[in-house]
């Protein structure tokens, strides 16, 4: 059975956070279709993993044989994260944006997964592996608008993720999530409901149709 690596890096817990209420939705549908596949769960706001230490770097250009004790204990930590990864078969990542990029939480994690010579460089270790993010965002950042130029989520991400790591990358954008709670922005509100319902049934279709992928 399929495996899901399932990643949240939101602050904020239930149905204060947009981008956990679609990633549970994802997830949700993928565990009806694969009630006896895995899921790896990882809340990098209540767990956070660690941030990258100079040990930790440069363990991962260094013989094993070699590592001091600090090297080793650093690098094992990082070897687990990446090793989540290879095992998946698909990865979902919930990256809400914050003052204009990702959470620092989930900047910890690529760091850590990002590994030159294994799952970067000339044969990534997880190629092709299907990865969907829900990209949260209070305003809108999509073309044409007047922000446009400050959305260095989905810019960012596609580097990392698609180019770097060659997965397979598919965004899920619900957008103006701070509608229902900014009085000057109350007019959006109906645009904000129109975008968290699309978010919402994209994933459960994405997922649907991943488990069923797996499944066949």
């Amino acid at each position: 059975m399929a495996t899901l690596l399932h990643i949240d890096s939101s602050v904020f817990t239930g149905e204060a956070s947009a981008s956990r209420a679609v990633t549970d939705a994802f997830r949700t549908t993928w565990q009806e279709q694969h009630p006896d596949g895995t899921v790896i769960y990882r809340d990098l706001a209540a767990h956070p993993v660690p941030h990258i230490t100079a040990d930790a770097h440069t363990a991962g250009f260094a013989d094993p044989a070699a590592h001091t004790p600090e090297q080793a204990a650093a690098f094992a930590d990082r070897l687990k994260l990446i090793e989540e990864l290879e095992q998946a078969d698909a990865v979902l990542i919930g990256a809400p944006m914050y003052n204009y990029t990702i959470p620092s939480t989930l900047k910890a994690w690529l760091d850590s997964v990002i590994l030159l010579g294994r799952t970067a460089g000339e044969t990534p270790s997880a190629k092709g592996t299907p990865v969907t993010v829900v990209a949260s965002r209070g305003g809108s950042y999509a073309p044409g608008t007047p922000r446009e130029p400050y959305e260095y989520v989905q810019n960012y991400l596609t580097a990392v993720l698609a180019d770097a790591l060659a997965l397979d990358l598919d965004f899920i954008v619900p957008e103006l999530t701070m509608a229902p709670h900014m009085p000057a922005l109350s007019e959006l509100l109906p645009l904000f409901e129109a975008s968290r319902d699309r978010a919402l049934q994209d994933a459960a279709t994405k997922a649907k149709a991943l488990a069923e992928r797996f499944a066949a």
